[in-house]
């Protein structure tokens, strides 16, 4: 798994137990591929239940008993205070590269239309953090041509990325929560 897939596991986790009590393999089914969250991101089963692992082991989930399951019986977990705090920091948190747009950047608003919670501030924080980067690769553009095929790209990725925020908060605008 790429390194930056590996970061989301744990935060996407923790959301999702914010949401309310649940245990690992409803998480799990989220997060599969052909989940509601998997076809934005995905992460295997025993990955999934590594990351509540450690959400335990970090103080962020608690176990709070057990279920029926059809096999074995399934360990309820449920946010802690910390873990509310730091979910929804993250939740607020803009991401830092371009590239993630496609995955955290989109989870993240997934995740926060699930929780109830705006999509502008988040949209709004994003466009902001990624304005003089997108600026910078206009002003390459312009000196180096459409010779150099990488900045070529990462132009034409800034653009695409810019006018997705633009046309996500639009849509939010008009119809807040449904994005």
């Amino acid at each position: 798994m790429p390194r930056s897939d590996a970061a989301l596991a744990e935060p996407v986790c923790l959301a999702l137990v914010a949401e309310g009590p649940t245990h690992g393999w409803a998480v799990a089914r989220l997060l599969a591929p052909e989940g509601e969250l998997g076809r934005i991101w995905s992460l295997s089963r025993p990955l999934t239940y590594r990351a509540l692992d450690q959400l335990v082991t970090a103080g962020l989930v608690a176990r709070k008993g057990s279920e029926p399951g059809q096999g074995r019986a399934r360990t309820i977990v449920a946010v802690t205070t910390a873990g509310r705090r730091r979910s929804r920091r993250w939740l607020d948190q803009p991401v830092d590269h371009l590239r993630d747009v496609r995955t955290a950047l989109l989870v993240k608003l997934e995740l926060r239309r699930r929780a109830g919670l705006p999509l502008a501030p988040l949209l709004e924080a994003q466009r902001d953090a990624f304005e003089p980067i997108i600026d910078r690769l206009r002003r390459q553009g312009q000196t180096d041509g459409d010779t150099d095929l990488v900045a070529l790209w990462r132009r034409e990725s800034a653009t695409t990325v810019e006018r997705f925020l633009a046309a996500a908060l639009h849509a939010e605008r008009d119809h807040p929560g449904t994005s």
